[in-house]
């Protein structure tokens, strides 16, 4: 039956069927030829528009509504942001700001200058008084540092008095801290006026009050921070070698801690004086003694010993005060030492690259960054505080703002020739040692942004 049926059909009959079955295929060729033409357009049109002005893609995207159908119309004209796009976008700029590092950068031209002046502070001894004594020049006081990947404001004392109400604060080390505390001295004298209300003998360490805010601030006056017999005049003259005990730091200025909410302590040049080292109550060796028979242990052994009692003094104790650990001051004599002829006579900052570090800044620092970093991590588990005020590279770059000659009253009004003493070691007031101000203040209030 079935063949009947299938040879029962007739040539004519069959070449219709094949002339039906081409139209059908070329019908379907043309449906999905017509399809994918329409899907080129739609892609090409989204693409130009992502290169479009806004108007063109609003324009756009209003005639594709009226003439696509809704699933091709509610395609976004850009890809897609992803969920955590943002957040991984905050989450960088936060580490970015926390990397900051603001001891690295430049000093730039401030035309705005410090914010007061040898007049308007009483507080400036006068040995940094520049202005005064008779320097000529005074460019070196409108510069600001600034770092390269921070924004450092000026130091705000209204907001600095006004969080301090209460508090205590203390500076502890050698003449560099006194020079440090006149400079947070005169910025807060625009503000309030602070009532000297103890100095010692020599007036080296001193105590202020600013009763408008109930604020304390004072020097003490260590430079070694361990306890040292000391044989020098007002000017430096020896008669003995210093006898150091680098075993025992100086209770002038333990004893007095629990007193303090935050304090800058800082060590220096004075490890470089010749000094005989006892530990144990007995003599161990020595720094720079010859001829004494004694072991010469150089003044990094020193200086080590005092950072490790120091930090460690503070990582432990059960008063945890806001402390920050001042790097050493680099002088810049140039032609000979302070005692053999040195001068300073440079009137402008120092780029970067042009001056290296001398060698035994560099191991001070060196040892102080070691050590910094050791105790960090203690004074992390035992909840102190403690920071590092990284101020040598950026006082490197100054070798134009030291007293100079200018350390004494017109030291050439009557011979302008004469031969006098230079320090190249502390700082004019005003001077860049008020931007280590700023940069104590800045980490005060916001020290998440930087390492």
């Amino acid at each position: 039956m079935v063949k009947e049926m299938r040879f029962g059909l007739n040539p004519l009959t069959l070449h219709k069927n094949k002339n039906n079955h081409v139209y059908v295929k070329f019908a379907v060729s043309f449906l999905l030829i017509g399809l994918a033409f329409r899907l080129f357009v739609s892609d090409s049109i989204r693409f130009s528009s992502v290169v479009e002005t806004q108007g063109q893609i609003n324009e756009k995207q209003s005639l594709e509504t009226k003439t696509e159908s809704p699933e091709v119309a509610a395609l976004p004209v850009q890809e897609p942001v992803p969920d955590d796009f943002h957040g991984n976008e905050t989450q960088i700029s936060d580490n970015v700001e926390a990397k900051c590092d603001l001891f690295t950068g430049d000093w730039i031209p401030d035309p705005s200058g410090p914010l007061y002046s040898n007049e308007s502070c009483l507080a400036i001894e006068g040995h940094q008084n520049c202005m005064r004594n008779g320097r000529p020049d005074s460019g070196y006081l409108y510069w600001r540092w600034n770092p390269r990947d921070c924004e450092l404001p000026k130091f705000d004392p209204e907001k600095f008095l006004d969080s301090m109400r209460n508090k205590s604060w203390a500076f502890v080390g050698d003449s560099i801290s006194r020079n440090h505390v006149q400079s947070l001295l005169c910025i807060l004298s625009q503000v309030d006026q602070a009532v000297e209300v103890y100095h010692d003998v020599e007036y080296r360490s001193k105590r202020w009050h600013f009763p408008s805010h109930n604020f304390t601030l004072s020097v003490v006056w260590t430079p070694f921070l361990l306890r040292a017999d000391i044989f020098e005049d007002i000017n430096g003259v020896s008669s003995s070698e210093i006898q150091l005990h680098v075993d025992k730091l100086d209770t002038k200025w333990t004893q007095q801690y629990n007193n303090f909410d935050y304090m800058v302590i800082a060590g220096g040049k004075w490890f470089l004086k010749t000094a005989i080292y006892h530990e144990n109550d007995t003599i161990q060796g020595c720094h720079n003694c010859p001829g004494k028979n004694l072991t010469e242990l150089g003044f990094e052994y020193a200086y080590r010993k005092a950072l490790q009692l120091l930090l460690n003094f503070v990582t432990s104790s059960d008063h945890n005060a806001f402390v920050f650990l001042r790097t050493t001051t680099p002088d810049h004599f140039e032609n000979g030492e302070w005692f053999s002829g040195g001068t300073c006579n440079r009137t402008v900052p120092f780029k970067e690259g042009e001056v290296d570090m001398r060698d035994v800044d560099t191991a001070m620092r060196d040892i102080e960054l070691e050590e910094f970093e050791k105790a960090a991590a203690t004074a992390a588990k035992n909840g102190a505080v403690l920071k590092l005020l990284d101020t040598t590279r950026l006082s490197l770059l100054r070798p134009d703002s030291h007293p100079g000659p200018y350390r004494q009253f017109q030291p050439f009004a009557k011979d302008k020739n004469a031969k006098v003493q230079t320090d190249c070691l502390h700082w004019c007031l005003p001077g860049p040692i008020d931007t280590w101000n700023d940069l104590v203040m800045e980490i005060m209030i916001d020290d998440g942004k930087y390492r």
